[in-house]
């Protein structure tokens, strides 16, 4: 069996983005405290987190992208609230705002990650938000953290098959 390469939550000396939109802000203030939160617990500094606000949740990859596009952010965490309304407006907006976080990690090589709440009702984000459900905001800090030392270690060609393999 060949090597396992994995991240670790040690956020020492990496720098992140968070984007957060302001539509729904009584769900994602939480969001945001969760992932100050979450990053601080990994020990990652006050100084090292820059916070970006967007007027929704399909402004979010065009912010994420940038901040990647600058390199100086080792992840960007994407906080946003979606709630289903009587239209199919809530499936478009869920739908293109994840393909976009996505699509900002393929292109720029900088982790994104979804932390978007999208509930069907009020209840579901309040859950979603911090509540009973946990804190996606706290949850996506971690996912951040853990692909920033993830991405590094394979940057570095750890990962390779360059004769660094132990063999048992």
């Amino acid at each position: 069996m060949g090597m396992t390469v994995e991240g670790n939550f040690n956020g020492r000396g990496l720098r992140f983005g968070l984007v957060a939109s302001r539509f729904n802000d009584f769900i994602v203030k939480h969001l945001v405290e969760g992932a100050q939160e979450g990053l601080r617990k990994c020990g990652v500094g006050e100084g090292d987190v820059d916070l970006v606000r967007v007027p929704g949740a399909m402004e979010i990859p065009a912010a994420a992208k940038q901040l990647a596009e600058t390199g100086a952010y080792d992840a960007i965490v994407c906080l946003g609230c979606v709630i289903r309304g009587g239209t199919s407006h809530y499936d478009l907006v869920c739908g293109e705002a994840a393909k976009g976080i996505a699509q900002v990690a393929l292109q720029t090589g900088v982790p994104a990650i979804f932390a978007v709440v999208t509930a069907e009702n009020i209840e579901q984000a309040i859950e979603r938000g911090g509540a009973k459900m946990g804190n996606k905001g706290y949850e996506g800090a971690l996912a951040a953290v853990e692909m920033a030392t993830l991405a590094a270690q394979l940057r570095k060609g750890s990962a390779g098959r360059r004769g660094r393999r132990k063999r048992p």
